[in-house]
């Protein structure tokens, strides 16, 4: 029979160990600086992802309803209380509904991770197709849009571009850009390997402080970028200037190599961290 509710471990001075004992330092000294250090790792990625976008501004609006509440709160004014109480449900669903498109942003940041990465990203030879293709499209001056499909689907601008779902090839990208073909005006996407579609439209960049240098292939790689987790790599028609889109932010006229390293933890690795601070000096 069994007697008592406590656990002893021997040790070899003799000593024991008692569970309640190790339960107890865990609570008092090992549980708090973890909340702490949780919490602040949760805040501080947090705020790496508010500080990307407007949605900024909700969260400083939000401190200064809180710091009104405290303050209506403590001087016990009931009228402004009331007043706060009865509008914030109205208000957060308002806010929800303004910053949607910055909320929708978030959310895909949340879901960029690697683990999260799906389907078979284009092997390093197809990489290099890609880039010879890029080169030659750049020394000629012909215009090109190439995204590269992440997380999130491009399924609606499939649907409504012309599906290929091609091997992909350098011959192949040179035959849709080039000049009087019926879709070299649109934008390819590459999807697991493979070219999926040509001839597509992305969504132009509501950007307020681009360049006027740029062109619509630009803006159009930040708008996708925008609203998706894609890579985009142009070639401008003008310059030969070769770019990358990602994360809302355009790095212009990039050396092959340079853009060779970013496609591979871009894309290969799912690493977005080399991406830090957007280049938009135009030529």
């Amino acid at each position: 029979m069994l007697c008592g509710s406590s656990t002893h471990y021997g040790k070899a001075d003799g000593q024991t160990v008692n569970l309640s004992d190790l339960l107890s330092f865990f609570d008092h000294w090992v549980r708090p600086p973890l909340d702490i250090l949780l919490l602040a790792w949760l805040l501080y990625k947090t705020y790496k992802l508010l500080i990307k976008t407007q949605a900024i501004q909700l969260v400083r609006g939000g401190v200064l309803l809180a710091v009104v509440y405290a303050v209506a709160y403590f001087l016990n004014l009931s009228t402004l209380l009331w007043i706060l109480n009865l509008l914030a449900p109205g208000l957060v669903i308002a806010l929800a509904i303004i910053f949607q498109p910055e909320l929708r942003k978030i959310f895909i940041k949340l879901g960029q991770g690697r683990f999260f990465m799906r389907g078979r990203n284009p092997r390093a030879g197809q990489i290099e197709a890609i880039l010879h293709a890029a080169e030659i499209l750049a020394e000629k001056r012909r215009g090109a849009l190439i995204a590269f499909s992440r997380y999130v689907s491009l399924d609606e601008l499939i649907e409504r571009a012309t599906v290929l779902d091609s091997e992909l090839s350098s011959s192949l990208l040179l035959s849709i850009f080039e000049f009087d073909t019926p879709l070299h005006d649109g934008g390819v996407i590459i999807r697991n390997g493979r070219i999926v579609a040509a001839g597509c439209f992305f969504p132009l960049s509501q950007q307020k402080d681009i360049k006027q240098s740029f062109g619509s292939r630009h803006r159009a790689a930040l708008g996708l970028t925008e609203e998706a987790d894609a890579v985009v790599l142009v070639v401008s028609e003008e310059t030969g200037a070769l770019s990358l889109a990602y994360d809302a932010k355009l790095y212009y006229n990039l050396e092959v190599g340079v853009i060779r390293k970013r496609l591979v933890q871009l894309i290969e690795d799912g690493d977005a961290s080399i991406l830090k601070d957007g280049n938009y000096d135009a030529e």
